[in-house]
């Protein structure tokens, strides 16, 4: 049994396959990740010049919109999924197996 400090070239190549498998099939879950810590970096950023806000408003601010847009990704990716599912023109030419 190999120690988690032990990985190989290999086994990071199978984990970003994996990882870009995932995202091929739901890509909405990388835009909500992202989009968190593009809020999540503009919230630090805007920390030291937040004025007379105090520091914990700031953060419940920041939280929620960070909430928001993982929530909307979220949502977004349900409904490409059920338009992928149900009302995408199927190609008969595909079967499931």
């Amino acid at each position: 049994m190999s120690s988690p400090n032990d990985w190989s070239a290999s086994d990071y190549n199978s984990q970003a396959s994996k990882l870009l498998k995932k995202s091929r099939d739901s890509p909405f879950v990388p835009i909500g990740m992202t989009g968190f810590a593009a809020v999540v970096a503009y919230g630090l950023y805007r920390l030291k010049h937040r004025g007379s806000t105090k520091m914990s408003v700031h953060f419940i601010h920041m939280r929620v919109v960070a909430q928001g847009f993982v929530v909307g990704a979220m949502t977004l990716g349900v409904l490409y999924s059920m338009y992928k599912d149900y009302l995408a023109p199927k190609d008969p030419t595909k079967t499931n197996k």
